[in-house]
Order: C-alpha cells, then sequence, then structure tokens
C-alpha cells in the first residue's frame, strides 16, 4: 500500500497558530459566520430553483440558441458569492495573528457583506471608544 497517497496536503497543515481572540469578539464572529452561513445556504436554495427555471424558459422560449436567463442566474449567483465571501477573512485570520478576529482583517466599507457591517457597526475600521494614534506631522 502506498502511504505517499495518505499523508496530509501542504494546505491542510497548520503552519500558523490558531487565532485567538476575547470571548466578546468570538461570539460577534460566530454570529456573523452564522448570518453569512445562512445567507450562503438561502442562496443556494434560490439559484438551483431559478436555474431550473432559466434553462427551461431559455430552451422553450430561446429555442436553445441563447440561454441567457440561465448565465444571468450564474453570474447573479457568483456575485452574491463574492459578497459573502464566506471563508475570506478566516484565510487571513490565520496569517494575521490579531485580537479584533474578523473585523481586524477587514476593511470597513468594502464591498463585502463583513466590509459593510464592519462599517455599520463601528462606522470605520477602528472600534468605537479606541483612540486612533496621533500622526506625524512631516
Amino acid at each position: 500500500m502506498d502511504r505517499s497517497r495518505h499523508k496530509p496536503s501542504k494546505d491542510m497543515s497548520r503552519t500558523h497558530p490558531l487565532a485567538v481572540a476575547s470571548r466578546n469578539v468570538t461570539i460577534r464572529d460566530f454570529l456573523i459566520f452564522q448570518l453569512k452561513l445562512a445567507l450562503d445556504g438561502g442562496k443556494d436554495f434560490v439559484a438551483f430553483n431559478l436555474s431550473i427555471v432559466a434553462i427551461v424558459l431559455d430552451l422553450f422560449a430561446g429555442r436553445g440558441k441563447r440561454p441567457r436567463l440561465f448565465y444571468l442566474v450564474v453570474r447573479m449567483s457568483e456575485r452574491f458569492d463574492k459578497w459573502i465571501n464566506l471563508h475570506g477573512v478566516v484565510e487571513q485570520l490565520d496569517e494575521d495573528n490579531n485580537a479584533d478576529g474578523m473585523f481586524g482583517v477587514s476593511k470597513a466599507g468594502d464591498d463585502t457583506l463583513i466590509g459593510q457591517i464592519e462599517q455599520l457597526v463601528r462606522g470605520g475600521d477602528d472600534p468605537k471608544g479606541r483612540a486612533k494614534p496621533p500622526v506625524d506631522p512631516l
């Protein structure tokens, strides 16, 4: 039996320590992740059903020559996936090792769900109540 096939891939091995955050930050990130999962599941349900309707309409109404509605559903689904960015923040979280969780690796006001939530909750990248460091006037 060839054991080389059963070694963990380089992507699966942990080279960075797990992110550590306070209890409040972890609970906030958990709630955001649950929201993202629910939205992603809802998107999958809607896209699944819309794609069936779209392909049927394209094949019958367009006589199969130009399946426009189907590809419109695919594009909308892809845009929604990019907006949710379900796991994108976690990839950066392990690299940056910050105590501010998902907000610490996102940019407030970015065109992703987490960026828009951060802008709504904080009004910017810095937590409310935390003073910004002084800018050197050079």
